[in-house]
């Protein structure tokens, strides 16, 4: 069977929803840090958050009245998926923050930048050799490429203090991210929004509670209403955009084009603040645009079979989603119910996406 039309729109909508959630989480950067010498670090952190779950909780209510009755709204979180994303706000929103902030106490904030994007490795590296999701040398050389260039940018700053236990902490805390970002892909078929609403919201209450056990102070009204809007943006939006790229091509390819973020933040730095760019800055962005078009040009096809499986979300009427209905269907695309899958056996270009989970 020929691969249809909205299959391959999905291949490239996942891309540009990783892409999306690359440029709004490193755009939110330079004004997050406009903010550190006014708030606490886990203040500004549970802040972020709980601006990322308030602003998703209210675009999230708005749209279930929107969408009251009608089979295009999006799937909810089923019983299935709580253990999935308890475990992964446990990992990404409580253990990660709470190694952040224990890192940042004794390591200079250019290390601790430097570190973070080992963040990009652990993620693929679980994906690949733990929960088993296929890649290539291609694959495998962008992901060095796009993280190569993240590393080199923070090179220009990085101290030379060597590893202390505060860095051990940073990179146990891109060890929970990375945890987060493989078990949150278990729930990607279903609602972004309220995937991502719910583990703002959780995070930004415990990181808020552990400011308050430490004596730490809440800034002024203004701050906080701009912590909030950047979290919203940078955390939450971006969250939103990550999940479904997650839906659509697998966690370590996400993870590969997520990296691109601190080169955002980079550029974005130059232009708003006005600083003066350097050779590094160039041959980093030589390296992430090559490691995004080995990522991009990729073409993995070949035969394969699918399982019979049967889960909700959303989805048109493309080659996997030949089905009868037990309800009086208007014809609207995308839509939502529970579906069972046949076994099917055909070849196209496919990414590890919800629907392409067979071994090679």
């Amino acid at each position: 069977m020929s691969q249809t039309p909205n299959h391959d729109a999905g291949l490239h909508q996942g891309v540009v929803y990783a892409l999306l959630a690359a440029a709004l989480f490193g755009a939110s950067t330079p004004f997050a840090k406009s903010l550190v010498d006014q708030v606490a670090p886990v203040v500004l952190a549970g802040m972020l958050y709980m601006g990322s779950g308030l602003g998703l909780l209210v675009l999230y209510l708005i749209r279930k009245l929107a969408q009251r009755g009608s089979h295009a709204a999006d799937a909810g979180l089923t019983r299935k998926d709580w253990p999935w994303l308890g475990g992964a706000i446990v990992a990404g929103g409580v253990a990660g923050p709470v190694l952040l902030m224990i890192g940042l106490t004794t390591t200079p904030a250019s290390s601790a930048s430097l570190l973070l994007n080992i963040e990009g490795v652990l993620t693929s590296v679980l994906a690949w050799f733990v929960f088993k999701e296929n890649f290539d040398r291609r694959i495998f050389i962008g992901m060095l490429l796009i993280v190569a260039a993240g590393v080199l940018l923070s090179l220009e700053q990085a101290a030379s203090s060597g590893l202390s236990v505060g860095a051990l902490a940073i990179v146990g805390a891109c060890l929970c991210w990375g945890i987060d970002n493989n078990l949150t892909r278990k729930v990607s078929a279903s609602d972004a929004v309220q995937i991502a609403c719910v583990k703002g919201l959780v995070a930004g209450t415990v990181n808020l509670s552990i400011a308050a056990v430490l004596g730490s102070h809440l800034p002024p009204v203004s701050t906080a209403i701009s912590a909030g809007v950047i979290g919203f943006c940078g955390y939450g939006l971006s969250l939103v955009m990550f999940v479904l790229a997650l839906r659509h091509l697998g966690t370590a390819r996400t993870g590969a084009y997520f990296s691109a973020a601190p080169f955002v933040g980079a550029a974005l730095s130059l232009m708003i603040l006005g600083e003066q760019s350097r050779m590094a800055f160039w041959l980093a962005a030589a390296l992430m645009a090559t490691g995004i078009w080995l990522h991009i040009t990729e073409s993995h096809e070949h035969e394969h079979e699918h399982a019979p499986m049967d889960h909700t979300h959303a989805h048109s009427h493309d080659a996997h989603h030949q089905h009868d209905h037990d309800f009086e269907w208007d014809e609207t695309e995308p839509h939502v119910h529970h579906h069972q899958h046949s076994t099917l056996k055909h070849s196209h270009k496919h990414y590890p996406d919800i629907h392409h989970q067979h071994k090679h």
